[in-house]
């Protein structure tokens, strides 16, 4: 396999005990970090029925009004969550604006949460469209995501030679963001570099992202050249964000990715990013520097990193 490749990488032994079983997948995946920064996984703990459900509640709500849709739309005071709608943000913020719309669904708290009383950044309840089974079939898939996404945080570390629990108390309250995609067929005509999302690095540690059948996402290689990373049933498609990257001292590398939907489709998918828990200092992790390698970032908290991301996304939509 070319370093320009995806690999697909089964992560079955991340739910076990066998330490050189976890070992050899953990350095599966740090060689996907290391090289082009995407990876696919199988052998995780989601069901292609449960998947295909999913996709049905997705699809579902963005079929309602957009009158309905917009009342629980996101705002500057949601916390980056609720309804985004077609134009609402722009990935690249160079180019126009992008043609999709989005749901985002962020960590379930309660109201009488300490964060929530204190409207701390990043913290509100969640909104919830009038749909049935919505809210649950979400909340189960937040919290399967969350899993595995912390499974992964578990090889990392192996990896890298840390503890393998060295993000758990890292990832335990987690600005995670579950985010639900729509992109409806393009117009016969769009502004110059418009696309469903332009081109952009993700911004938290990790994400799993699953996808339809349509196609769309292109991966850029190391050597600038876009790739299509192609739909593979059952299978998550996993990149490396530009929080890990920092954390990691750019021994992990994030990469550029943009999603061109085909003329004339729809197209859906479903996107887990999972981001630190907003105090949890991100610096240069301990086996990731030498004498000849110093830090290349200063320490940050996780919400203070992630607040540095977004405005530049929804600036344009008045969010930010």
């Amino acid at each position: 396999m070319s370093k320009q490749d995806i690999p697909v990488i089964d992560i079955e032994s991340l739910y076990g005990s066998d330490q050189a079983a976890i070992e050899r997948t953990s350095a599966l995946i740090g060689e996907a970090c290391r090289g082009i920064g995407f990876f696919y996984i199988k052998g995780h703990a989601l069901s292609v029925e449960n998947i295909e459900a999913l996709f049905q509640t997705s699809h579902d709500f963005f079929a309602l009004p957009e009158t309905v849709k917009k009342q629980v739309e996101i705002s500057s005071t949601t916390g980056n969550r609720g309804y985004v709608p077609m134009r609402g943000e722009a990935l690249d913020p160079t180019k126009p604006a992008d043609l999709k719309e989005a749901f985002n669904i962020g960590l379930e708290l309660a109201a009488d949460d300490p964060e929530i009383k204190a409207g701390a950044r990043f913290r509100a309840l969640n909104l919830w469209p009038e749909q049935a089974g919505f809210r649950q079939a979400m909340l189960d898939y937040f919290d399967t995501a969350l899993d595995i996404g912390r499974r992964l945080h578990m090889a990392f570390a192996t990896d890298l030679g840390l503890n393998a629990e060295y993000f758990e108390d890292k990832l335990d309250r987690p600005l995670a963001t579950l985010r639900l995609l729509h992109y409806p067929p393009q117009p016969g005509a769009v502004e110059d570099g418009q696309m469903g999302a332009g081109a952009h690095t993700d911004y938290g540690c990790v994400t799993l992202l699953l996808t339809d059948e349509v196609g769309g996402l292109e991966v850029q290689t190391r050597a600038g050249e876009w790739i299509k990373a192609p739909h593979i049933p059952g299978a998550f498609v996993c990149n490396i964000g530009d929080c890990l990257m920092r954390w990691t001292n750019d021994t992990y590398v994030s990469t550029p990715h943009r999603v061109v939907s085909p003329a004339g489709r729809e197209r859906y998918s479903i996107a887990f990013f999972l981001d630190p828990n907003p105090d949890a200092i991100v610096e240069c992790l301990p086996t990731c520097t030498q004498a000849n390698n110093p830090p290349r970032y200063a320490p940050i908290r996780g919400d203070d990193y992630l607040e540095s991301r977004l405005n530049p996304t929804y600036k344009a939509s008045g969010l930010a």
